[in-house]
């Protein structure tokens, strides 16, 4: 593995949010996500892990308070595509170009306790620029409270390619090379790229090497890609997962099903810009609005996701937030449209998705996604159902992050 980030070098005395862990009994209706609905259940928390879980007949005799949640326990909520150092509400080029850097970071803050609010125990941070690396030492080191997080640094594209105002633009193979040594010595956890956006984008030798060198250093790499051409040559050049995804042919489908490659859609900010109501209060214009609903009422524009779903490639939950209309505590809009659509056939597959297939996405399903025993105690209570009514989400009462209650 590469040199550990310098500030974890650092000594920490004391954190500034020390919160200790729980030892409660939750009990209430359980959504295990490990392939159990347990009407009236229990979870025990303690010491930071799930200390046991199951039916309440069968719940020991404890010390630990009980917290008779009248509610759903589920895991954790995992958002696999956000942008912490953007508000969801102002454009996005003006805030990556506008924006001094403290102010970037203050926002990452309050979108962090937005997350908690709403349930998200872990986010996957896919840049641009690279604050995230700070957010995550801030939170590692307990200086701001917030849930557990997987950051790429900046995300590297070709010099003047997409979103070249904010990303860590590069040329040619040796440099490529180089932007991705940068993110690993400020402590990324992955790489992401932007492969395309009207057009393909980097040399071959340049997309090779970018991707290599993830590798070389330990770490998966992601990357933007949303139509055909583009989601067929990452995957043949061996990423590790798609963003957003898009038109697909069988052959591409075929080629994610064997390199066991996963996709994070992103619907939300086609979702909430579609509906003049919500759109409007953010500023989004007339014409962009109209776009977004024949988008939405357009089948054809999901059909080569929902053929890589029907398939079996993966897919994982994510909202794209800090995108303009879609703020860091939008989550029940996006699983109700993968639904919709098709790319998850009901509730509970939505519930995989923001769940167990997140944790797996990023090799933590050992520890979170399901409320097992023995794992890490990232527990939500919810009020109401949401296998039933996925916006029950819009409820939630209550978060542990390892077991340290940090909403509710």
């Amino acid at each position: 593995m590469p040199e550990p980030a310098a500030w974890r070098y650092q000594k920490i005395t004391k954190a500034m949010f020390d919160l200790p862990t729980a030892h409660v009994v939750l009990t209430g209706r359980v959504l295990t996500l490990a392939g159990d609905v347990i009407e009236d259940g229990f979870v025990e928390l303690r010491d930071g892990e799930i200390a046991a879980v199951g039916p309440r007949s069968t719940m020991a005799a404890s010390d630990a308070p009980v917290d008779e949640t009248g509610g759903t326990i589920m895991p954790g909520l995992i958002n696999s595509h956000a942008h912490l150092n953007w508000d969801g509400i102002h454009d996005l080029a003006r805030q990556s170009m506008d924006d001094p850097r403290p102010i970037s970071a203050f926002k990452a803050a309050g979108n962090m306790l937005k997350c908690l609010r709403a349930g998200v125990t872990m986010v996957r941070d896919l840049g641009f620029h690279d604050m995230n690396l700070f957010t995550k030492q801030a939170v590692e080191q307990g200086i701001v409270p917030g849930p557990r997080l997987k950051v790429t640094g900046a995300a590297i594209i070709q010099t003047g390619g997409h979103t070249y105002w904010v990303c860590r633009e590069a040329s040619g193979a040796d440099e490529m090379r180089r932007a991705v040594r940068e993110q690993v010595r400020g402590g990324a956890d992955l790489i992401k790229i932007m492969a395309c956006h009207d057009t393909l984008e980097f040399t071959d030798a340049e997309l090779h090497a970018v991707i290599d060198e993830s590798h070389r250093n330990g770490l998966p790499i992601t990357a933007h890609a949303t139509y055909d051409a583009c989601i067929q040559r990452v995957a043949r050049f061996g990423v590790d997962c798609v963003e957003h995804g898009g038109s697909m042919s069988d052959e591409t489908v075929d080629l994610l099903l064997e390199k066991e490659i996963p996709i994070v859609t992103t619907f939300a900010p086609l979702v909430q810009q579609s509906q003049p109501e919500i759109a409007r209060r953010f500023g989004i214009p007339e014409w962009k609005i109209e776009e977004r609903q024949k988008a939405v009422a357009d089948p054809t524009r999901y059909a080569g996701l929902v053929k890589a779903a029907r398939a079996g490639v993966p897919i994982i939950f994510g909202t794209d937030a800090g995108s303009p209309a879609v703020e860091h505590d939008v989550i029940a809009p996006e699983l109700a449209h993968m639904v919709k659509v098709g790319v998850c056939p009901d509730n509970m597959d939505a519930l995989a998705a923001i769940t167990i297939r997140a944790a797996r996405l990023s090799k933590m399903d050992d520890r979170i996604g399901t409320l097992e025993t023995g794992k890490a105690a990232d527990v939500i209570v919810v009020d109401g159902d949401p296998d039933r009514d996925l916006f029950a989400l819009e409820r939630v009462r209550t978060t542990f992050v390892g077991g340290r209650r940090m909403h509710g």
